[in-house]
Parts: structure tokens; C-alpha cells; sequence
């Protein structure tokens, strides 16, 4: 069975990405977020992946094996973006014959977005949205922990939590390169942008192809619903202001990949080099 699995941050179109291949490919289980038996990866997973501990990580994601090989179809699809925040460096360990969907949002709507989400849930006081890492310090389910390297050249008090989201999102696509370069997995990859490419039929025709997914019509389907967020993700010149100053601190080694494509050619590529 043909596993395919995501390298996005959130807040990014993967909700809209697994409607997408839910209305349009045939003989194949698309699951977005899991949770219950089937783990999710997030929470605890990112902490012990943020401090290197490997064990825990195993142990769940042998679980998470089981489940999937008990699908009687061509290919399960998951597209969470817990892939790259927790277990993506025990994929081939895992899931040796993988191939993956690259999608890339503009990192201002990111974290922006990102930050807007958090907020709401916060203000719902939402249950479990929180979990213990091992050090005993409370961290956000679905987010980095602020201990991964990226982090130490701030302090974080001082970071809005807008600026924490754009950080974020620098280390998440440097996870993706990464990932990509050091497994060898770019010719198994397919780099969509977002949101213009999901609602493009060209471009998800593309991607079923690529995948090797049998459709389940003629015509490609636009249409599921739209994870949106409580309010429209406005970028105004403060939060312009908050990026530029807090992408002038990152060390330039993030930053680097910015340079090349699949960035390079994007109209915001170039407030992210200095």
C-alpha cells in the first residue's frame, strides 16, 4: 500500500487538501487529523522530538503502522501537519515507499492565522489543548514547544505570538528541505502552493497523477469545506513591521533555503532574505 503523507505547517490548506483527494480519488483512505487508536503525533511527540528522545516516538508510531496496513486499499493519505512538527525523521523507518505533498502558504497568513487560532481556542478554554512535556512545563498541542534551536536566538517574552507563528513556520520548511535532501526524497514529492494550486483543477489532476490515485470522475471536484478561521486573515502593516523585524533576527542559516525553489520564484520569497 502506497503511504503519502504531508510537509506543511498549519493553517496552510491541508483540512481543504484532504476534501480535495476525499471528492476526487477512489481506492484509497484520506484521513486529515487522527486521533484515538490511530495516533495523531501531536502533543507529546513534538516535545520528545524537539529533545531528541526517539523511544516514545516508536512506540506510537508502530501503533500507527498496525492501524494503517489493516486498510484494504491502494493508498492511505494523511494530511496532517503533525508529519513535520513530530515524526518525519522515522518515516523510512516507518513507511519506506512514502511519497509526500509539499504545501506552501504565505508565511504573514500563517502566522497570522496561526496566532488567530490559538487565541480562539485559548478564549473557549478548550479541553485538552495542552499537555505535559517531560521537563513538567505545559506546552500547546499542536504547536512547536519554543525549545527547538530556532528559538534561542530570541527571547521569547518578548516575541508576539504572531512572530512565534512566523518562526514556526521558518522551521517547519526547513524541516521539509531537509527531510527531502537527506532521505533522498524529492522525486517522490509534489509541491503545491496555496491556496491558488487547491483550487486549481490542472494542478490537482497533477497530483493524483503523481500519486497514482484512480479518480472517481471525469471532471475534477473543487469543493469540500474550508477549514476557515473565525475571522479573515487581514495582514496589515504592523504585522508587516512585526515579520520584517523578526525576520532580520533570525540567524541566516534559515533562511537560506528562501533563496532557492520552491521559494524563490514566490512574490513574499524576498522579505524573507537578508
Amino acid at each position: 500500500m502506497l503511504t503519502v503523507f504531508t510537509l506543511s505547517s498549519g493553517r496552510s490548506g491541508t483540512h481543504f487538501l484532504y476534501q480535495l483527494i476525499r471528492r476526487n480519488a477512489r481506492d484509497c483512505v484520506a484521513r486529515h487529523e487522527t486521533y484515538g487508536f490511530n495516533p495523531s503525533m501531536f502533543g507529546r511527540p513534538i516535545y520528545d522530538y524537539a529533545v531528541g528522545k526517539r523511544n516514545r516516538r516508536r512506540k506510537l508510531l508502530q501503533r500507527k503502522r498496525r492501524i494503517i496496513e489493516r486498510f484494504r486499499t491502494a493508498a492511505y493519505i494523511e494530511t496532517s501537519h503533525a508529519f513535520l512538527k513530530s515524526w518525519h525523521d522515522l518515516t523510512v523507518e516507518f513507511f519506506p515507499q512514502s511519497k509526500f505533498v509539499h504545501l506552501i502558504r504565505n508565511p504573514l497568513k500563517v502566522a497570522k492565522s496561526e496566532a488567530d487560532r490559538e487565541q480562539l481556542i485559548q478564549g473557549f478554554h478548550v479541553p485538552l489543548c495542552h499537555y505535559r512535556g517531560g521537563d513538567g512545563e505545559k506546552y500547546f498541542l499542536w504547536s512547536l514547544t519554543g525549545l527547538e534551536p530556532i528559538f534561542r536566538s530570541f527571547e521569547l517574552a518578548k516575541l508576539t505570538r504572531f512572530q512565534w507563528y512566523v518562526l514556526q513556520w521558518i522551521e517547519i520548511e526547513n524541516r521539509a528541505m531537509r527531510f527531502l535532501e537527506e532521505f533522498g526524497k524529492h522525486a517522490d514529492c509534489f509541491t503545491l502552493h496555496s491556496p491558488v494550486d487547491l483550487n486549481e483543477a490542472g494542478r490537482v489532476e497533477a497530483l493524483l497523477d503523481f500519486l497514482g490515485l484512480k479518480r472517481l470522475g471525469p471532471q475534477i471536484v473543487i469543493g469540500g469545506r474550508r477549514n476557515a478561521n473565525w475571522r479573515q486573515t487581514e495582514i496589515t502593516d504592523e504585522y508587516r513591521r512585526q515579520f520584517a523585524e523578526v525576520v532580520a533576527a533570525t540567524p541566516p542559516a534559515y533562511l537560506k533555503i528562501f533563496r532557492r525553489e520552491p521559494y524563490v520564484s514566490l512574490p513574499w520569497a524576498a522579505a524573507l532574505t537578508h
